[in-house]
């Protein structure tokens, strides 16, 4: 018994261990994202940049569009007048216009679905990889990425970003030169902060597709735990108008 869990403590410790080396493989420095799901002005901004940057490639199969509505506090018509440029109707799920076919064409593979990419990956991974696109011109799309290297995806937010260059350091002994920073070539229509903004909303509204009901629990919570404080109190009362006769 005693050798069965040296054994399987063993099997754990190696699986961290190379859990640790994958992802500082894949560009494990990952950037604070600073989500928050309880807010709603950061939702609503992030659905819009979703929808106009994203959603022509990416689909959020498992979302539609009457949900989003009702929990960011849309009208049908900021719905269907912003968000929904596929012209289906408001019940529809979200879904690209853009077929599988056309995605290998254009990319080399089919844009993945991301209702659950925050759920995966995490709301700190999508932040950072928002914003680690730098040029790269020996890759067919022309971009690339420090924390997801050789991805077959351009950076969707360019215009608002600008053009990164990519600043190596010394080649390693495998003959790589690892990207140490970025320098903009071009400046963007944002400055740093504001990009900061954009991605966080884009992040969050990802976050909330992952798990639309995290939204309501929250605001649910509140009422659970003053419920529970409520009946602690009454049953402490009880307790005690029980056991006052006994002694």
């Amino acid at each position: 018994m005693t050798n069965n869990l040296v054994s399987r403590a063993a099997v754990f410790a190696a699986g961290l261990l190379l859990s640790a080396s994958a992802f500082a493989a894949g560009g494990g420095n990952l950037q604070h994202a600073g989500t928050d799901v309880g807010d709603k002005a950061s939702l609503q901004r992030g659905a819009a940049l979703y929808m106009n940057y994203c959603a022509g490639c990416h689909s959020l199969k498992y979302v539609r569009y009457a949900r989003i509505g009702e929990d960011l506090g849309l009208s049908e018509e900021e719905v269907q007048g912003s968000l929904n440029f596929t012209g289906g109707k408001i019940g529809d799920h979200v879904i690209s216009p853009m077929s599988a076919e056309m995605g290998v064409a254009a990319f080399g593979k089919a844009p993945p679905d991301l209702s659950v990419i925050a759920r995966v990956r995490g709301s700190d991974w999508i932040f950072t990889y928002l914003k680690s696109f730098y040029l790269d011109e020996s890759r067919p799309v022309g971009w690339n990425n420090t924390l997801f290297a050789n991805a077959s995806m351009p950076n969707p937010l360019w215009e608002l970003q600008g053009l990164q260059q990519p600043v190596y350091g010394k080649r390693t002994a495998a003959g790589e030169m690892p990207v140490e920073g970025f320098t903009v070539s071009q400046p963007g229509t944002q400055d740093a902060a504001a990009f900061d903004q954009t991605v966080r909303d884009i992040t969050a509204f990802l976050e909330y597709a992952g798990e639309p009901a995290a939204t309501k629990r929250e605001g649910l919570g509140v009422w659970v735990i003053l419920f529970l404080a409520f009946f602690t109190m009454m049953a402490w009362l009880l307790k005690k108008e029980y056991w006052r006769d006994v002694h």
